[in-house]
């Protein structure tokens, strides 16, 4: 490549004022998103974030035991924060909006699939998935996890690298459905761990469990000797998530 080549080529052009005020603006927009979900959901901890497929419907077992966990959930003190829009979010805001605490969703505006449900004490709406994914993670001091697609499998992939790197408190990680799970979770065994891609310690960043109640045990059993408030070094790591 000649130096006429290179000076033509479209990184190295003079930049276009036009296009990069519209790029600049949209930071304000990302701003706005962060300082409302801090502001609204500063007060709600203890909280729990429930994650789980949008596709599922009301009649389903796994939206049923969704909303009975929820429900357990906020009788028992947890805000319940979900995705806020339909299937199993649908659950975990109704059985919360049912109990005595909080039920809070973090809408996100998509072309297909997500519309707000009519469950929820506090109702946020993002356009970034990250800035959003920010706020399931600062406030929760337990995530649960039922079956879902690649949205949750998501979630469930930055909560586990959070802290198994250290960028956030080590919190109760909790998979709804062994059957469910199962293949997954022996692929991490088989594929992962062989490969050296994580220790066999990874393995125990979460459990695995089938009813509510387990769900409940688990959150309590493992604060038992603990507080759900962050220690000031836990908080620093989520000043920097």
């Amino acid at each position: 490549m000649n130096d006429q080549d290179r000076a033509e080529h479209p990184g190295l052009r003079p930049i276009d004022d036009s296009s990069l005020t519209r790029e600049s603006w949209k930071i304000f927009q990302i701003m706005a998103e962060f300082v409302e979900g801090f502001e609204r959901l500063a007060h709600i901890k203890p909280s729990v974030s429930v994650f789980g497929s949008a596709r599922i419907p009301s009649d389903h077992p796994d939206y049923l035991l969704a909303e009975q966990i929820s429900r357990q959930l906020s009788d028992a003190g947890f805000a319940v924060v979900s995705g806020g829009g339909p299937g199993i979010m649908e659950a975990a805001n109704k059985g919360a909006f049912a109990g005595h605490s909080p039920s809070i969703g973090l809408n996100i505006q998509l072309p297909h699939e997500q519309h707000a449900n009519p469950y929820q004490d506090i109702g946020l709406g993002f356009r970034h998935f990250f800035s959003r994914k920010v706020m399931f993670v600062k406030y929760a001091s337990a995530y649960v996890v039922l079956p879902g697609g690649f949205g949750t499998l998501d979630e469930l992939a930055e909560i586990l690298t959070l802290v198994q790197t250290g960028k956030t408190r080590r919190i109760p990680v909790v998979l709804v459905g062994s059957k469910f799970w199962e293949g997954l979770l022996q692929w991490f065994e088989d594929a992962l761990v062989t490969h050296g891609t994580i220790d066999a310690e990874d393995l125990n960043l979460y459990s695995v469990v089938d009813t509510p109640e387990e769900v409940v045990n688990v959150i309590f059993e493992y604060y038992e000797a603990r507080s759900f408030e962050p220690s000031a070094e836990e908080k620093q790591r989520l000043m920097e998530l």
